[in-house]
């Protein structure tokens, strides 16, 4: 890729989409220093996008199609983390994305599964991440899909009933997860992005271990100095105790309950080297994740 090209990044204030702006700015295209600013990031609040210098920041949302069109002028390749519960918002995106760029990568989801049609997903956010790969694929892009699996900053969401006392209150404890740090996936779209040969790739990424939700608490205590313990919650309980959480969707509550519960009683999540295998390094650790972190939690 050409050093003067941009390179537009959708969720740029995000877990994901923030380290995806720090480590291009950090080694520009093909690993050479950063010099003009080929960085530019959409979000809906610049003022308060709290980004690095040498990021053009353009302000603008995916469901608003005239300032996505401004976003995506001059811009080469496309980081595109999905927002939507759903795919409805995919067919302008996509078409908007192909009429500018020529490379995109696509932040999608580990619920997706493979072989099996849009429309026959089993899961809500298989099914959105499903068809937005699909349009994806038959835009003429070069396109590289990222199926990540469970993100460890989901664990944010006990931040606060860690800071107030030494339980964790939650339903599916015994819920088995391959947790997988921010910065890995943003390595590998960096990767992606600006490096050949990952163009109809789909990345299927994990982090190094699997961990019950319980043992994921007891991690965290262990990095803070602090005993915690995990109080299990039956799916009612669990289930009031979102929908009061303002910071939750609603709309999200009954579906991430279902998948806990087909995560429970499926097989135990398998493990992938592809971290490793396309950015040489392993994937990070649940624990190295929480000591990136740690500050969160007290």
């Amino acid at each position: 890729m050409a050093p003067e090209s941009r390179i537009l990044i959708t969720g740029a204030t995000g877990n994901v989409g923030r380290q995806v702006v720090s480590r291009l700015l950090a080694h520009g295209p093909e690993g050479t220093p950063a010099t003009a600013p080929r960085v530019r990031a959409l979000t809906r609040r610049p003022t308060a996008a709290g980004l690095p210098d040498g990021v053009e920041v353009c302000r603008g949302d995916l469901a608003d199609r005239d300032t996505l069109e401004r976003a995506l002028e001059g811009v080469d390749a496309v980081f595109l983390m999905w927002p939507f519960h759903g795919a409805q918002e995919a067919p302008a995106v996509v078409d908007a994305a192909t009429r500018h760029a020529r490379r995109i990568v696509f932040l999608s989801s580990g619920a997706v599964q493979d072989g099996v049609a849009p429309e026959r997903q089993t899961h809500p956010v298989g099914r959105s991440h499903a068809t937005v790969e699909r349009l994806i694929e038959r835009s003429g892009l070069v396109w590289t899909h990222l199926r990540p699996s469970t993100f460890a900053a989901n664990t944010l969401w006990w931040a606060d009933q860690i800071r107030r006392a030494d339980v964790v209150a939650g339903a599916y404890g015994a819920v088995p997860m391959a947790l997988l740090h921010e910065a890995d996936i943003a390595d590998v779209a960096v990767r992606a992005l600006t490096k050949s040969g990952h163009g109809g790739a789909t990345h299927t990424l994990t982090g190094p271990q699997v961990l019950t939700q319980e043992e994921q608490v007891r991690i965290i205590g262990e990095v803070v100095g602090r005993p915690l313990r995990w109080q299990e919650l039956t799916r009612a309980s669990a289930r009031g105790r979102l929908l009061a959480d303002e910071s939750f969707p609603d709309a999200f509550v009954e579906p991430l309950l279902d998948g806990y519960a087909a995560m429970l009683k499926g097989p135990r999540p398998a493990l992938t080297s592809t971290v490793e295998e396309v950015t040489g390094t392993p994937a990070r650790s649940y624990r190295t994740w929480v000591r990136d972190h740690m500050d969160d939690f007290r």
